[in-house]
């Protein structure tokens, strides 16, 4: 059985339980470089074959997963965060199926996750946002031309950008074009969770200069918007004015 597992954000403790499991357990290991912690690595049993996948092919990376199906090997392809955010699994998963070779997936604590609690945020505060939009600036890699960075910011929603740092000055230009305010609070949070962590706080406006100076070219996130800010209303779960079908509303 070939088994995707999301390694987390980062920190080893922030892998399921689940996940780590099935290192443990695992033959083969095919990991995705250093966007993974070195220390999951040290979970796997004596024996276990553990490549990189940093410079390995698709052909290469299938192969070595065909490899582990016909000797009967239990095989985890370990990528970074959530495997279904940006982790280039539907190309895999489908060249599984074409070989007839079965997988799972277990899914992992996102990096967006793990960025919101380093920056103590909440991206979803009532009378605030109610949307949390997770894209990137279109750099080498093409984006749909209507989730242009431009189009998305128009909905003044919560923002994740991932795969975006080296492109700082024209993301800041588009979310301001796009109608955030240039004063909009932004938090770049590096390598959430992992022992180097450090995080940002910044406007749109001041984002840029502070990442220069700061010398974080890769490996982080960016949060955009007014969840950001001080104002917010409290929660209806909480009031004691509401009633819900646990709880009458006080008189």
């Amino acid at each position: 059985m070939i088994h995707f597992v999301g390694a987390g954000p980062g920190a080893p403790d922030l892998i399921t339980l689940r996940g780590a499991r099935l290192i443990e357990e695992a033959g083969m290991i095919i990991y995705a470089g250093s966007l993974v912690n070195p220390e999951l690595l040290k979970r796997a049993k004596e024996g276990c074959e553990i490549r990189d996948s940093a410079s390995m092919t698709l052909d290469e990376v299938i192969e070595k997963l065909r490899e582990a199906h016909e000797a009967g090997v239990d095989a985890v392809r370990l990528h970074t965060g959530d495997p279904s955010i940006y982790g280039a699994i539907r190309e895999q998963m489908d060249r599984l199926k074409e070989l007839g070779i079965p997988y799972d997936i277990t899914p992992g604590v996102s990096s967006f996750c793990a960025a919101a609690a380093a920056a103590e945020a909440e991206y979803t505060l009532p009378s605030v946002s109610q949307t949390v939009i997770i894209t990137r600036m279109e750099g080498r890699t093409p984006v749909p031309e209507k989730e242009k960075i431009r189009l998305l910011a128009s909905h003044r929603a919560s923002m994740v950008l991932f795969l975006s740092t080296g492109l700082l000055d024209g993301l800041c230009a588009e979310l301001i074009m796009g109608g955030y305010p240039p004063e909009t609070k932004t938090v770049m949070v590096y390598k959430a969770s992992w022992p180097e962590q450090r995080v940002i706080r910044a406007t749109l406006a001041t984002l840029p200069l502070l990442a220069a100076d700061s010398g974080i070219k890769n490996t982080a996130l960016i949060l955009v918007g007014d969840f950001l800010g001080d104002e917010y209303e409290l929660s209806k779960l909480y009031d004691k004015h509401f009633s819900h079908g646990f709880r009458r509303a006080s008189e």
